[in-house]
């Protein structure tokens, strides 16, 4: 079992931040160096969480890559897992259904404060959506959404692949899980699973169409595209969802 202070020495050196920065409403950023133990990131999380409740912590993002792994959101359904024995499989408190994630793939955890933001879970999922969408228009990629499916997707010729997924939780109106977004992971993995329960479509990379960029240039780009979704506020447009792999699981006002 990881203990926090072993959760704080996966995480690689990042530019040390005063109290006073953090709760004057900039946003820390960690790169995490190596492969991340999932469990290590819920209970980073649950940690921050707590602590930008109480007041003594600030908003983060946190970039990782997980080892293989498959994770169960609040709505999976056991059927869903087509090859149980695959790879390890974690029941995470995130809304959605089953999803993948391993090397080569970038998951930005993202634990920001909705009271200061707007208390709109349906606009934080727009923005995860919004924010990926921008980080693929600088690879050249067009990534979109669609009406009942959370997550972004490229069009390829008759079909849509999805190339990023989303997973939400909020407690206290602070948000944390956050996107996946497939730089060039092992796309054979998703075989075990039904992706976010939406059969029917497939799985895709960066990698996959044909764009070779490092985890550094995507990195790059997120925190380069993060203000002008995060910060200025877009116009908000959420769509008609379906429960699906991104859906935001929040408890009860205020918890």
């Amino acid at each position: 079992m990881y203990q926090i202070h072993d959760i704080m020495a996966t995480v690689m050196d990042f530019q040390s931040e005063t109290l006073a920065d953090k709760l004057n409403g900039d946003v820390e950023w960690r790169i995490a160096d190596g492969l991340v133990p999932y469990e290590a990131a819920i209970a980073m999380m649950e940690a921050r969480v707590a602590a930008i409740h109480a007041g003594s912590e600030g908003e983060l993002v946190s970039l990782v890559e997980h080892p293989p792994l498959y994770t169960a959101g609040t709505s999976a359904v056991a059927i869903d897992l087509l090859e149980p024995g695959r790879l390890p499989v974690f029941k995470t408190g995130r809304g959605g259904q089953y999803t993948y994630h391993g090397p080569g793939q970038r998951v930005a955890y993202v634990m920001l404060d909705l009271t200061r933001r707007g208390r709109d879970v349906g606009c934080h999922v727009w923005r995860l959506e919004e924010w990926m969408i921008r980080v693929c228009a600088r690879f050249g990629v067009k990534a979109e959404r669609r009406e009942g499916r959370v997550g972004v997707w490229v069009a390829r010729g008759s079909r849509e692949d999805k190339i990023g997924a989303i997973g939400v939780r909020v407690r206290h109106w602070v948000t944390y899980h956050g996107l996946a977004l497939n730089v060039d992971p092992d796309l054979a993995n998703y075989a075990g699973i039904v992706p976010c329960g939406i059969s029917g479509h497939g799985v895709t990379s960066l990698a996959a169409l044909g764009v070779k960029a490092t985890m550094e240039d995507v990195d790059a780009a997120l925190r380069d595209t993060f203000d002008e979704v995060f910060q200025a506020v877009p116009a908000c447009k959420p769509l008609a969802r379906d429960a699906g792999e991104g859906g935001a699981q929040r408890g009860a006002p205020g918890g």
